[in-house]
């Protein structure tokens, strides 16, 4: 009896010590392609003002890691995993769900630099007009 219970305390804290790892390098990853390609947009969407768009980069990207790893704390339960085999499905699920919702994150701050982008260009194109009607 407390032999199982021995190895399942084990396997439980084996795959936080797994799960932990790989949820922060997945995130600090996405993270820095995510946010080293976003500065193209982020100069357009501040009509060329590169140190007001790079302070606003990096504020996203604090953003970013606090939203994903604070996320990733919150989906950190396991319950009594008994096995290698549960173990290894356990670990799956909860870094295939995570992966999701990261791609999804990614996605949405994607969509959201587009439009902001969009609406840049929209605001320029719009002052130009004006000036040639003048």
């Amino acid at each position: 009896m407390n032999t199982t219970i021995l190895t399942t305390t084990t396997y439980n804290f084996s795959a936080y010590m797994i799960y932990l790892p790989i949820v922060i390098a997945l995130t600090v990853l996405v993270s820095q392609f995510l946010f080293k390609n976003s500065k193209t947009f982020m100069i357009d969407i501040f009509h060329q003002k590169e140190d007001i768009a790079m302070a606003t980069n990096s504020l996203f990207k604090i953003g970013f890691y606090l939203l994903n790893i604070g996320f990733a704390l919150c989906i950190i339960e396991f319950f009594q995993i008994e096995t290698v085999e549960r173990l290894v499905v356990a670990l799956s699920r909860k870094i295939g769900g995570f992966s999701i919702y990261l791609g999804i994150m990614m996605l949405l701050n994607l969509l959201l630099f587009l439009k902001g982008r969009k609406h840049a260009m929209n605001k320029e194109k719009l002052i130009e007009n004006e000036d040639t009607d003048i």
